[in-house]
């Protein structure tokens, strides 16, 4: 991703256009405080390698996290933990 052309904010989602023309989106339920922002606070974003940077209100957002398939990043984490694992079972 190269930068952010524009940001906006609808059905309860976030948009974001790229300097590639692409138009990507997420839900917000996954980030409270830019849910209950207001307009003006949500306009205050500053751009970073990584993502947006809301400062006003500690809130950010990676722009990985605007690729995903699945709609709920928690997925991408949860998986059955198994104590059988070397790992995991190591002292």
């Amino acid at each position: 991703m190269k930068t952010v052309r524009k940001l906006w904010f609808a059905d309860e989602r976030i948009f974001i256009e790229t300097s590639e023309n692409k138009i990507l989106s997420q839900p917000m339920r996954f980030f409270p405080r830019l849910r209950q922002a207001t307009d003006k606070q949500r306009s205050q974003w500053t751009e970073s390698y990584f993502g947006l940077h809301w400062e006003n209100i500690d809130e950010d957002v990676s722009f990985e996290s605007f690729t995903w398939d699945d709609d709920d990043p928690l997925t991408l984490y949860h998986s059955p933990v198994r104590h059988s694992d070397p790992v995991l079972s190591e002292p």
